[in-house]
């Protein structure tokens, strides 16, 4: 466990360094005014006018521009043990993550990102790309109210067992791998769909679904902490 560096009550947008643009950034800040930054992610916040409370990196993407810009609010974790990703989920505390500028850009990038999702459980952290938006299902039940006749992929991270309620092509206690089984062109067939998920599973659809995977991150958030 690592102190945190952002101790918040409330959403955080986090800022990679992939490409971004306004559309994703404001459904972020929409659900996640406070903003943090991911290393070259605070070229990011310069560009649109952002002040971020804090940026976490090794600093090896930053530019000189934006490490002037916000010199009071940089955090230097140097080892090279981990990606920028992952040193911002580790010393960050807040009940929910929307983060953008991490997928879409180089792929072993992305896979990296994808991975840190699995190894740390990260099932607060909402991934917002240019046509996605990307959640890790909670262990155990989960209900997400989402739209009829849209696209959704069930993609495991590792090895993982699915049961499903509500798509198009239904998941009856499945074993799931990435060299296995995958679901990765299925769809929304009944508005509340049901997950019982034992592993690291991946839930993919359209970034229009976006408030709906709010609502049930939040959802999922307030019934743990009682």
């Amino acid at each position: 466990m690592f102190d945190p560096i952002v101790h918040i009550s409330s959403p955080i947008t986090l800022l990679g360094g992939a490409d971004t643009d306004n559309s994703q950034l404001n459904i972020c800040l929409k659900v996640a005014p406070s903003v943090v930054a991911a290393d070259g992610g605070a070229d990011h916040a310069l560009r649109h006018g952002l002040t971020p409370i804090a940026v976490i990196g090794d600093m090896d993407s930053l530019s000189v521009a934006a490490g002037a810009a916000f010199a009071s609010g940089l955090h230097r974790v140097s080892e090279q043990d981990s990606t920028d990703f992952e040193k911002c989920l580790t010393r960050i505390v807040a009940p929910l993550i929307m983060a953008t500028g991490f997928l879409g850009g180089r792929l072993d990038h992305t896979l990296a990102v994808l991975g840190t999702l699995a190894r740390l459980r990260a099932h607060h952290v909402i991934l917002v790309s240019q046509d996605d938006v990307c959640v890790l299902l909670p262990q155990g039940r989960s209900t997400w109210h989402l739209s009829p006749g849209l696209r959704a992929g069930v993609l495991p991270l590792g090895q993982a067992q699915v049961t499903s309620h509500g798509l198009r092509w239904d998941l009856a206690s499945r074993a799931m791998a990435p060299d296995g089984l995958v679901s990765s062109s299925n769809a929304v067939a009944q508005p509340a769909v049901t997950f019982d998920v034992t592993g690291p599973v991946l839930l993919t659809l359209p970034l229009s679904e976006c408030d709906a995977v709010v609502a049930g991150v939040l959802a999922q958030v307030s019934s743990s902490a009682r």
